[in-house]
């Protein structure tokens, strides 16, 4: 008996012939067929991913606002309801407790997505520091679903299950309405830099809702997509992973998530450790590279420079779209700037590598364009 937690989909996945593997303490489909067809089909047309064992925490009541404001890096008065917006928890050092996409449902109601490794940790942050403050705080993580219908076709693969009018839904907007006849939120969010949805649902829906999607979407060309292609497609568009590019010694502003940081406002749990960090100077900043030589750079490989370590990779793989192996890693700062030449050390090789400016590949409209920058 598996000692990790299953969504709902778990003898779904089976089903299909997914190869199941722990991640976040959950039990998770890692490809159907083959990494590489489902990166493609969200590149080129679309894929379904189960996010389930993302975690989900509501915080409402008449002092909602200034409790989340309070908790998160990024702006929440300014978050209309319907609208979501990126930013991270973080401690009273300055590091990142989780990041997260924060949901305004109405004036006094929020939502937050979590990173599942965390669902448990973020709600005992968030009851310590807001409880009692005027909010409620619900943890329906267990009581609820979540599917991510990403790639360019996903707009019109959608549009055939609901009368939510889906192309005036701009980024990172959502709606409350029906989905094969079933109640959901819908967001146009994701993580894989294409085009797409987040569909929230009730946990005793997902099984008829991803059954529906994948028949529909057929002949959309529609693949059901696991954790190996999600990661590659994320590395693509050099989206951070909490445990490789986040934790909670490191500051946001570390990670290049400056524009996500309230930090002339403030008000927040951290800001000022925040800001005494980089008034101090970092001493390092997150970097992308492309390797020249063959080979994969891998989290945890040495990065030198000049003959000196300099460096860690946080993530790398090779990337389907450009046909190349990339990767995030820890630089010093001076040593972070566009064409830098560095080296990962594979093993007892040392392969050359070439710091360039990220994402690797711009996000993918809905036509189904990407292009990579470098």
């Amino acid at each position: 008996m598996t000692p990790y937690k299953r969504t709902p989909l778990a003898a779904a996945h089976r089903a299909l012939g997914a190869r199941m593997v722990e991640f976040g303490g959950f039990e998770m489909p890692v490809q159907y067929t083959s990494i590489l067809e489902e990166h493609a089909a969200v590149r080129e047309r679309a894929g379904l991913f189960d996010v389930s064992h993302m975690g989900r925490i509501r915080v409402c009541g008449p002092r909602a606002e200034a409790a989340v404001e309070r908790l998160v890096t990024c702006e929440v008065a300014s978050l209309r309801p319907g609208a979501v917006r990126y930013g991270c928890l973080c401690n009273e050092s300055g590091g990142t407790v989780d990041d997260v996409t924060v949901y305004r449902i109405a004036t006094d109601d929020f939502f937050f997505c979590v990173n599942a490794a965390n669902v448990e940790k973020d709600h005992r942050w968030i009851v310590e520091h807001v409880a009692g403050s005027g909010v409620s705080i619900e943890n329906s993580s267990e009581t609820s679903g979540l599917l991510a219908l990403q790639g360019p076709a996903a707009e019109k693969l959608l549009q055939t299950q609901t009368t939510l009018a889906l192309a005036g839904l701009r980024r990172f907007r959502f709606a409350e309405g029906r989905v094969d006849d079933r109640t959901v939120l819908v967001s146009r969010t994701g993580y894989t830099g294409s085009d797409g949805f987040e569909i929230y649902c009730g946990a005793s829906d997902l099984e008829a809702l991803w059954a529906g999607l994948l028949e529909a979407g057929a002949a959309f060309g529609l693949v059901p997509a696991g954790l190996g292609a999600r990661d590659t497609l994320r590395l693509e568009a050099a989206l951070p992973l909490y445990g490789h590019e986040l934790d909670d010694e490191t500051s946001p502003l570390e990670a290049g998530l400056d524009r996500f940081v309230k930090l002339d406002v403030g008000g927040f749990i951290g800001c000022e450790a925040i800001r005494a960090r980089k008034a101090a100077g970092h001493v390092r900043a997150l970097a992308g590279f492309i390797l020249e030589d063959p080979g994969v750079a891998r989290a945890g490989y040495v990065l030198s420079a000049g003959g000196r370590d300099v460096g860690v990779v946080t993530s790398g793989a090779p990337s389907p779209t450009l046909g190349r192996s990339i990767g995030l890693g820890w630089l010093p700062p001076a040593l972070s700037a566009k064409d830098t030449a560095i080296t990962v050390r594979v093993r007892a090789r040392e392969l050359r590598a070439r710091v360039v400016e990220t994402p690797f590949v711009r996000k993918v409209d809905r036509a189904g364009r990407a292009a990579g920058r470098n």
